[in-house]
């Protein structure tokens, strides 16, 4: 194989600092060419090779925040898959914290930006957008995508001025106003991560041609069977028998924290071996938030389970986790398409969880979970009795979960979509 000059003669009115380094492998060849790949228009890589040539398209990836949630993570997952392929992907994020360690281990170069201030506070939206254009400047982007819904809005309000074609993740199920409606609707295409995303937002008047369902995916293949070692026993000074029933994600109204509480209260009595760990933590300082916190512990203290209960905070270590956890539970009040789900499945945990937005799509009752009503938890408190007096329908359910998220919602296949709307909204 022969690889002809990267580009056209302005190879030299453009450079940056930023080292891509990309693989191809075609056929049996293979080659590498290390950026970077800065130039005034799109790059075309020719390759003399009977019907080949690639259009290296840098693809802007914009971040709300600084933490490694489930958003987050799932954009983490599908970024090696983009790796020799015409994408070149950098990433607009937070300089420091949780994600841009994250990026930096896949090899993904960051463009510090931020909408919130040192105290969390989102700053002025002229600041947001001048700071934006500064970064679309810097990185001459083909596309821009944002990562949420929040910077799909942002995307939408620089789609018309930029050259770069914008397009966005939707994860959340939440009202929109009619000026949110207008901006996401600036963007070329939309992700919805589950038909219940994108069926919400479309009665809200977000424009269905633009919506397009990808759900996020996950690695199942490589997942060790279930083999605790105790240590999150040891851990917690419990007893080798103790039951673990865990509730994993950000602590908020809509995660339905309270939900669980109240079930565990019910159910304690019947669970005699039984500790329940609260994993995550709360992110907003608003008043309500904090008095909603403090009300999922005074709920099990006021039960008498204080010795039974335990806050377990934000962990980077989830996957030990899962692999010593009995039951997980998962009582939100809406739920897009949960990556807490996906993983407990994968991991092989048996669930129990609220039969709300994209989470009927990912497992189906009585047959790879337990799916409950939202806010009822006297049911809650039934199902999770129930699991606890019953391994053989615990191994039964977690065994069809595992094979049911590994089948449906591969890594590779949401990965493979992505890339496909990206080229397709290129095209258009």
């Amino acid at each position: 194989m022969t690889v002809c000059r990267t580009v056209t003669e302005n190879t030299g009115r453009r450079s940056s600092s930023l080292g891509i380094r990309h693989s191809f492998v075609i056929g049996n060849s293979s080659f590498v060419i290390t950026g970077p790949f800065l130039f005034e228009d799109p790059t075309w890589l020719t390759i003399v090779e009977p019907n080949w040539s690639f259009l290296i398209a840098r693809v802007l990836l914009a971040f709300e925040f600084a933490t490694l949630n489930g958003g987050e993570r799932s954009m983490q997952a599908v970024l090696p898959h983009f790796v020799g392929t015409e994408f070149e992907v950098v990433a607009l994020a937070p300089a420091t914290g949780p994600l841009a360690a994250a990026l930096q281990a896949v090899g993904v170069p960051l463009v510090p930006f931020d909408v919130r201030d040192a105290g969390g506070q989102r700053r002025p939206v002229d600041q947001i957008h001048e700071d934006l254009h500064a970064a679309i400047r810097h990185v001459r982007p083909d596309l821009l995508h944002g990562n949420s819904l929040s910077m799909g809005r942002l995307t939408g309000t620089v789609a018309a001025e930029s050259a770069a074609v914008c397009t966005a993740h939707l994860r959340d199920i939440v009202r929109l106003s009619g000026t949110a409606v207008g901006q996401l609707n600036a963007n070329r295409a939309l992700v919805a991560v589950s038909s219940a995303v994108r069926d919400f937002h479309a009665a809200q008047g977000v424009d269905h041609s633009r919506l397009h369902v990808i759900y996020n995916g996950i690695d199942g293949r490589n997942v060790p069977p279930r083999s605790g070692t105790g240590s999150l026993r040891a851990e917690l000074r419990l007893p080798p028998d103790a039951f673990l029933v865990a509730m994993i994600g950000q602590i908020c109204l809509r995660k339905g924290q309270d939900v669980f509480a109240r079930g565990v209260a019910l159910a304690a009595r019947q669970m005699p071996t039984a500790h329940f760990l609260l994993v995550g933590e709360r992110y907003s300082t608003k008043p309500e938030s904090i008095a909603y916190d403090e009300s999922i512990e005074g709920e099990l203290l006021a039960a008498g389970l204080s010795d039974r209960f335990h806050r377990l905070g934000y962990r980077t270590d989830v996957d030990r986790l899962l692999a010593e956890i009995d039951l997980v539970v998962h009582s939100a009040r809406q739920e897009p398409f949960g990556r807490g789900l996906l993983e407990a499945a994968v991991a092989g945990c048996p669930i129990i969880a609220t039969a709300v937005g994209g989470t009927e799509e990912m497992l189906a009752d009585e047959q790879s979970a337990l799916l409950v009503p939202v806010d009822a938890p006297e049911v809650l408190a039934s199902a999770m009795v129930r699991l606890y007096d019953d391994a053989a329908l615990r191994d039964r359910l977690a065994n069809a979960a595992k094979q049911r998220v590994t089948l449906l919602f591969p890594i590779e296949k949401a990965a493979r979509g992505l890339a496909n709307l990206w080229r397709r909204a290129m095209r258009e």
